[in-house]
C-alpha cells in the first residue's frame, strides 16, 4: 500500500479529526522497526523495538467498516509484531471513539493509562488519549 493510499484511508476514516500526510506515512514506513499489515482498504502501522510494539495507527476505509476488516489487520499487527520479538503491545486511543475502544477491549486491550487533552477535535475542541496495553505472550 502507498503512503498516499494510506494517508486517504486514515483522512476518510478520521472524518476530520487531524489525519497522517503522505508524507507521514512514508517517513514512518521508511524506519527498519516500522511494519505494516494492510488488504487494500484497510491497514495497522506498527512499530516493534526491544520486546514491546505500539500500534500507530489503525484505520479502514468508511466503506468497509463493519466488516472485521479492523479485527483483522489488528490480528496481523500482533501476529507481525510477535515474530519481531514483542511480548506486549501498546497503543492510544481517543477516549470518546467508543468502536474502537470497544474493538481493542475484545481483543484482550487493557486500559493502562490516560493522557489528557491529548487529541485535537474540530472546532478546537481536545479529548483524552487512553493508553492500552496487551500482552503478547512469548514470541
Amino acid at each position: 500500500m502507498t503512503p498516499e493510499r494510506m494517508a486517504e484511508i486514515h483522512a476518510r476514516a478520521v472524518r476530520g479529526a487531524r489525519a497522517w500526510s503522505a508524507a507521514q506515512c512514508a517517513a514512518s514506513l521508511g524506519d527498519p522497526a516500522v511494519f505494516l499489515a494492510e488488504d487494500g482498504v484497510s491497514f495497522a502501522l506498527g512499530r516493534a523495538a526491544a520486546g514491546e510494539a505500539e500500534l500507530l495507527l489503525l484505520a479502514t476505509d468508511p466503506a468497509h467498516q463493519r466488516e472485521g476488516r479492523g479485527r483483522d489487520r489488528l490480528r496481523e499487527y500482533e501476529s507481525l509484531a510477535r515474530a519481531r520479538g514483542a511480548a506486549q503491545s501498546f497503543l492510544e486511543v481517543a477516549a470518546d471513539n467508543a468502536p474502537a475502544r470497544a474493538l481493542y477491549a475484545a481483543a484482550g486491550y487493557r486500559v493502562v493509562g490516560k493522557r489528557p487533552d491529548y487529541y485535537a477535535r474540530p472546532g478546537d475542541g481536545r479529548t483524552a488519549a487512553l493508553v492500552m496495553a496487551k500482552d503478547l505472550g512469548d514470541p
